[in-house]
């Protein structure tokens, strides 16, 4: 086995959020970090010994990149397969191409899963006019049309609410060979993150919560709040298909938990992973920490969660009257803010995370959702800017109770404490609105 120690050189493909945490934690560790990507001020290159501006298409630039370093990891699962084949021959390359291969392809990841009798949902091929009414036969309807290539956060996907409007559906996405799945109703989406060594030895997180909006996580929590056999069950089939794959590094199993408890694999992400973020504050090792032990040789890490926690993603959207007002946010004691250096805020961009710990994970999620409301500025009827928050987008502890349990006056009062606390604004619990929640039906 060959062992990468501190002192040598990681290659990281892909300068993004992810990029950039996994050289902090390397550098931090001892290792030297280079990084390549297209963008020249990219998150990673920020942070790492030195970096290579070049499109990963460009085969020789990467290669001569890759001269450089001892071991090469990727970020993103986009970077081209054959590419990384390529790079197998002359350095150790974790994840391998092969991984890649199957995680590119939604129809041949979907394949995979049926080969090895992993629980998902129906789905269907469409790579030409013809194999539209063949798909229509095998899965029901409502469903949803994803490219089979190049898809992520929701992009390269179309709704299909009845067989009627599937093929309009195809057209819009340009006729390209498509897979076509069923939409199954669910109660909650979990996520296993898990890390394999090159010896075959694994370390499983805490089972994970998450909740999307529009497409993009929104919010993490851990733990999830789920039946010890529903968490058993998730890390079972998490574990069997690291061991199918033969994967080495950190990974992350994306489910979907039906109202029956029957739990359905959605997507298989062969990197650190968005969900995994609470790990780098609340974890004994960090998911970044853990990648690196694993593609270097390394023992894995303990992944023991010290604290309750929550994780939410800062989009581009909070920028627009302004930079945040982080002052507030970082005024509660217990949590700890990620910005990515990113220099342009776009509408849905990542640009950040926080995450919150706190010993009620009951009343985390809400905690978090006021914190976030706390940093925004919002502008008044007569243009000026006000330190109100736009809204208070939560739900309130007692909202979505089971029958009989209550929540005292008190404990509501506190969350109006929390916000004052960290605005002038005159918060009082009616201003403490019910977010939209998803309503329960998204694609496997």
């Amino acid at each position: 086995m060959n062992v990468v120690l501190p002192g040598r050189t990681i290659g990281i493909l892909g300068g993004g959020q992810l990029g950039r945490m996994l050289a902090m934690e390397g550098r931090r560790m001892g290792y030297r970090v280079g990084v390549l990507d297209p963008v020249e001020h990219c998150p990673a290159a920020q942070v790492s010994d030195f970096s290579v501006q070049s499109a990963l298409t460009d085969t020789q630039r990467v290669l001569d990149f890759v001269a450089q370093v001892d071991v090469v990891t990727v970020e993103t699962e986009l970077v081209p397969w054959e590419l990384l084949a390529e790079i197998e021959k002359i350095k150790p390359t974790r994840p391998s191409s092969c991984v890649l291969a199957l995680v590119q392809d939604r129809l041949v990841q979907r394949q995979f899963l049926q080969k090895h009798h992993l629980p998902q949902t129906s789905f269907a091929s469409i790579e030409e006019n013809v194999d539209l009414a063949h798909a229509s036969l095998h899965v029901e309807f409502p469903a949803i049309l994803k490219t089979s290539r190049s898809g992520y956060d929701g992009k390269g996907q179309i709704r299909v609410a009845s067989e009627g409007g599937l093929n309009e559906a195809w057209k819009e996405l340009g006729e390209v060979p498509s897979v076509l799945e069923t939409i199954v109703p669910f109660k909650a989406e979990l996520s296993v993150v898990l890390a394999r060594s090159l010896n075959g030895a694994i370390q499983i997180y805490t089972l994970a919560e998450n909740v999307h909006r529009q497409n993009i996580l929104h919010t993490t929590r851990v733990p999830a709040q789920v039946a010890n056999t529903v968490r058993s069950r998730a890390e079972e089939l998490a574990v069997s298909l690291a061991k199918a794959l033969d994967y080495c590094g950190i990974m992350a199993v994306e489910l979907f938990l039906l109202e029956d408890d029957c739990l359905l694999i959605n997507e298989v992400a062969p990197r650190p992973h968005n969900s995994g973020h609470f790990t780098l504050g609340a974890c004994m090792t960090s998911q970044f920490e853990q990648h690196l032990r694993a593609i270097c040789g390394l023992p894995l890490g303990d992944t023991t969660l010290l604290h309750p926690a929550v994780m939410m993603n800062l989009l581009g959207n909070l920028w627009r009257n302004g930079t945040p007002q982080w002052d507030r946010l970082l005024a509660h004691p217990r949590v700890r803010l990620h910005l990515y250096g990113k220099d342009q805020a776009k509408s849905g961009r990542k640009m950040g995370h926080f995450l919150l710990l706190e010993e009620n994970p009951d009343r985390i999620l809400h905690e978090a959702e006021v914190l976030l409301s706390c940093v925004t500025k919002n502008k008044n009827r007569s243009g000026r800017t006000t330190d109100h928050p736009i809204e208070i987008k939560s739900q309130l502890p007692g909202e979505n109770q089971k029958e009989g349990e209550t929540v005292a006056l008190s404990e509501r009062k506190k969350d109006v404490a929390l916000c004052s606390s960290l605005s002038s604004a005159d918060y009082s619990p009616k201003d403490m609105r019910k977010i939209s929640q998803p309503d329960g039906e998204i694609s496997a």
